[in-house]
């Protein structure tokens, strides 16, 4: 009876504890590189908030779409080299199509980035450890006092 009671409160008490729940993570991280393209018009001026789609080399749909900035501008992070085509589109009639040719030395690699967070597979068989960890020693602690009971008793 008691052991169910000390178990009952700890139960209680873990679960009042605020735990973060990881559904999912997100992270952030400003990289340098890249590719801008500029956009203007003939007397200088940007093309400000233009429409903006980028097609990868040998690809059926769009890469990545758009807006420019304030300043005409749109960064883009290439994945594969070959020749890109930005096509810049201020929907008033004026379009400016610019290829890029990207190298293998442009080529973004995903192994050089730093991790350091656990993935969710990871920290799931954590958790699941930590619970085998906690009731195992509940259930030895229980098993030593039953067994050290039993030997008071002869």
């Amino acid at each position: 009876m008691r052991y169910k009671m000390l178990t009952m409160y700890l139960c209680a008490i873990i679960s009042l504890l605020p735990f973060p729940a990881y559904a999912h993570g997100v992270k952030g991280k400003v990289d340098t590189g890249g590719v801008v393209v500029s956009a203007e018009y003939d007397d200088g001026e940007p093309m400000s908030y233009a429409r903006v789609k980028i097609s990868a080399p040998a690809a059926k749909l769009n890469f990545q779409s758009g807006r420019t900035d304030r300043n005409g501008r749109f960064c883009f992070f290439p994945d594969m080299p070959g020749e890109w085509k930005v096509v810049v589109d201020d929907e008033m009639g004026h379009r400016l199509e610019v290829p890029v040719t990207v190298d293998k030395a442009m080529e973004l690699k995903a192994d050089e980035q730093a991790g350091g967070y656990l993935s969710k597979y990871e920290g799931a068989l954590m958790g699941i450890c930590i619970i085998f960890g906690i009731f195992g020693s509940l259930l030895g602690w229980r098993g030593f006092r039953k067994a050290k009971g039993e030997n008071s008793r002869k």
